[in-house]
């Protein structure tokens, strides 16, 4: 490239860069004169109501049990992809074959795992261990009040 073009392709990116940041640090206002007034009304009478119930009773049957399973699964998925792209490139088809077999394996027991889990509540039980008995706290000095009587 020439010295005339290099420089005019640098400035034409600086003060396209200039244009940018200037765009992006005008304030926006953080309120709703942005909203519709029609979806202000809306989510203001929804804020009035409350939390849906649905939100704080817990659907405990197998069909929600098994979608919480596969969104796991999906979950842990994507965690080895992840994985498997920060390997060598020369290892990475494999991994992620290897991670599409789990995958695959893992939703198709899915099911059976559903149906072999521990139904109801789960109880958690706390186990205090013991050390060695703490320094007793030195005695405080005896404070006398005064009698106003």
């Amino acid at each position: 490239m020439r010295q005339p073009q290099a420089i005019a392709l640098a400035a034409a990116f600086a003060a396209l860069c200039a244009a940018s940041a200037q765009a992006q640090t005008q304030d926006q206002p953080f309120n709703d004169s942005t909203v519709d007034k029609s979806v202000a009304v809306k989510q203001a009478s929804e804020i009035r109501k409350g939390d849906p119930a649905r939100w704080h009773s817990e659907d405990t049957s197998r069909q929600a049990r098994l979608r919480i399973l596969q969104k796991e699964i999906g979950a842990a998925y994507e965690e080895a992809k992840n994985a498997c792209r920060e390997t060598a490139a020369s290892g990475r088809s494999a991994c992620l074959k290897d991670a599409r077999a789990s995958y695959e394996r893992d939703m198709k027991n899915a099911p059976s795992q559903v149906d072999n889990a521990p139904k109801g509540t789960v109880e958690t039980s706390v186990q205090t261990v013991q050390g060695p008995a703490p320094a007793p706290a030195p005695a405080a000095a005896p404070t006398t009040v005064p009698n106003t009587q």
